[in-house]
């Protein structure tokens, strides 16, 4: 039942994190995901509504089961974190969240470590790197803090 009860808190903790942290982000990194002429092309173009409307139908249960696979993985070691202090935990978490599932990422973006190396340079742009970094830094004090006081 514990482990329940950490899947459903990580699960909404990580879900509102990343939901506030895009939201906040998008109003500078517009040219990121929206035109004809955006950084990822290979993205859904939010300014197109039939595209945005795929995007927005799912983006809440995909973060709903991000949430459950990143808590699930930790099971073997939550009574660890656990017992380490606030300060240590929400280190961890923080450190977990964003180079796990962002700088050291092994899919190729262009704002992680794989993009820098793999993709081609149109998709590699220095401002929206540093735009990503600060979401993505956003996204994980924003789970880290509270998910380290309430999920152990």
């Amino acid at each position: 039942m514990r482990h329940l009860w950490f899947s459903l808190g990580f699960m909404v903790m990580h879900t509102v994190a990343y939901l506030v942290a895009g939201a906040l982000i998008l109003k500078v990194s517009r040219r990121v995901y929206e035109g004809r002429a955006r950084l990822m092309d290979y993205l859904r173009d939010m300014s197109d509504a039939e595209e945005r409307g795929h995007v927005e139908r799912r983006l809440l249960p995909a973060q709903l089961l991000r949430g459950v696979l990143l808590s699930v993985v930790l099971y073997p070691v939550h009574a660890a974190i656990g017992a380490m202090s606030y300060g240590l935990r929400a280190a961890f978490l923080f450190g977990l969240l964003f180079v796990f599932t962002h700088l050291a990422c092994a899919a190729p973006c262009p704002d992680n470590i794989e993009g820098y190396v793999y993709l081609k340079p149109r998709y590699f742009d220095r401002g929206a790197f540093v735009r990503f970094q600060i979401e993505m830094l956003t996204y994980s004090l924003l789970f880290a803090l509270p998910a380290a006081a309430v999920l152990f």
